[in-house]
């Protein structure tokens, strides 16, 4: 990037906003990741849109992050723009039923307003590491809920770089997959619609919940959430286990002991640590079982 596009897009988002040669390792949950050119926080959809058809008109690659969950960046880092919205994109409201919020707000916080309004559906959401724009865009889910099941409408910067509302069930969310993901839309804000529930109660299963994941998922570590997607008719983690690779390292890169579905930043690895991990895993079993493992993680700025 040259330093007058550098100027121009911080001017579109505000000096203090932008942030150059800025370690990923300091925004994905891996804590893995050399620098990007520049990373801008945006303060509104509005800039956010400015910011990408800036780069579009100068070829230059971009990226929309949230908190960096579901991500391994390259050591090599990236070359063009991170767009990270979580930072000042959260307002939230809550009119009846229905919470309106913008993309960047945390999962955690969302369904705390849920629990404040006495309002259910969105308790599975409370301990996943992520944003609603990232949920909305995967169709995100655990224990039993998605989104599928919660979302009305979302607001979004489409292929054409307009920004428009389009219904839930016009978004084709199924496993892991949405509208949104195939037609590379950037989701700007969004609107939950939710039942009148016990406080109490949605309370009671939120802690059931962020107890489950303690209790069964490596937290204590950094990664990036469940690596691999569900295979159809199979448990990732369980055919990884039945693999032999409980415990299985590549440098500082293992396959938790503690649930088998999650690769842990467990030394101080590197992101081809945790690629080549992947890609022995996948192998592994594959040999064994003929089934193939699709990783949920996203790969950014590899080569190759």
């Amino acid at each position: 990037m040259n330093n007058e596009a550098i100027v121009e897009i911080q001017r579109i988002v505000g000096a203090d906003n932008a942030f150059r040669e800025e370690p990923m390792s300091r925004h994905t949950t891996f804590r893995i990741g050399g620098p990007a050119d520049l990373m801008v926080c945006p303060t509104s959809g509005e800039a956010v849109a400015e910011t990408v058809r800036f780069c579009r008109g100068q070829e230059i690659p971009w990226f929309i992050i949230g908190n960096g969950s579901n991500l391994l960046v390259s050591d090599e880092g990236y070359r063009g723009v991170i767009i990270r919205i979580d930072q000042n994109l959260q307002h939230v409201h809550t009119e009846g039923s229905i919470i309106h919020a913008e993309a960047g707000i945390l999962l955690s916080r969302l369904a705390a307003e849920a629990r404040d309004h006495s309002l259910a559906g969105l308790e599975f959401a409370s301990g996943i590491p992520g944003t609603l724009g990232g949920a909305c865009t995967m169709n995100a889910g655990a224990y039993g809920g998605e989104m599928k099941n919660v979302l009305k409408s979302v607001t979004v910067l489409d292929e054409n770089l307009e920004v428009r509302v389009v219904a839930a069930g016009d978004l084709d969310l199924g496993y892991r997959h949405s509208r949104i993901m195939d037609r590379r839309w950037i989701v700007l804000e969004a609107e939950v619609s939710l039942t009148e529930g016990d406080r109490e109660q949605i309370t009671a299963r939120m802690n059931e919940l962020r107890d489950a994941r303690v209790t069964k998922q490596p937290l204590e570590y950094p990664s990036a959430g469940s690596t691999f997607k569900r295979p159809e008719g199979y448990f990732a983690g369980k055919l990884i286990m039945d693999a032999g690779l409980c415990g299985f390292r590549v440098g500082g890169a293992q396959v938790s002991e503690k649930h088998c579905g999650f690769v842990i930043n467990c030394d101080h690895a590197t992101a081809e640590d945790v690629r080549e991990l992947i890609g022995q895993v996948q192998r592994r079993v594959w040999d064994k079982f003929q089934v193939h493992l699709e990783p949920e993680v996203r790969f950014l700025g590899f080569r190759g």
